[in-house]
């Protein structure tokens, strides 16, 4: 009576494929999970906050995983989960919370001097300004795909990116000379 029978799916093709698809992800994690951390960083400016947001990130990279495998760019497709996670906790209250105590930074190789007064100036920058600075000049992203993962037009990435160079450069204005030594 039925014109087609359905096959059931074997358990054990099933696990087979739950195990590809975790190893998958295991392997990206642990490719990826420092860089999606030091973009963290550069976002928050706090050590902690970012080990959290990146082990967020991952935990919804992992339940969206099958969706995230067949994007064109999966390392995208993670910081774009990132600066979401990111802009979510920014808008809880408890954001704002600040927790004494010394920083961690990873090493770089410009002096760490230049690098806090650096962090510290982006640090002024209200929040979307600052994402959309770190998109485009740390996560080297263009144009197009920061309008794109935050959801706005190219023509508002562009003025806000002007303006935010603009408020930098005259905060800086003193390590001008060590910043483009």
């Amino acid at each position: 009576m039925l014109d087609t029978i359905e096959q059931p799916v074997t358990p054990r093709r099933a696990t087979r494929s739950r195990l590809r698809m975790h190893v998958d992800f295991t392997r990206f994690a642990s490719a990826s999970s420092a860089r999606l951390q030091s973009s963290a960083f550069q976002l928050c400016r706090d050590w902690h906050l970012a080990q959290d947001l990146t082990q967020t990130t991952l935990a919804k990279l992992f339940l969206s995983w099958e969706r995230a495998v067949d994007s064109d760019n999966l390392w995208a497709y993670a910081q774009k989960v990132l600066l979401r996670v990111y802009l979510d906790h920014r808008r809880r209250r408890s954001s704002s919370e600040t927790v004494p105590g010394v920083l961690r930074e990873p090493g770089y190789t410009m002096s760490p001097e230049l690098r806090l007064t650096l962090l510290d100036a982006l640090a002024e920058l209200p929040g979307r300004d600052r994402a959309i600075v770190m998109m485009r000049y740390f996560a080297d992203l263009s144009v197009e795909q920061v309008a794109h993962d935050l959801d706005v037009p190219v023509t508002v990435v562009k003025s806000q990116t002007r303006r935010s160079l603009i408020k930098l450069r005259h905060m800086l204005l003193r390590e001008r000379p060590a910043l483009f030594a």
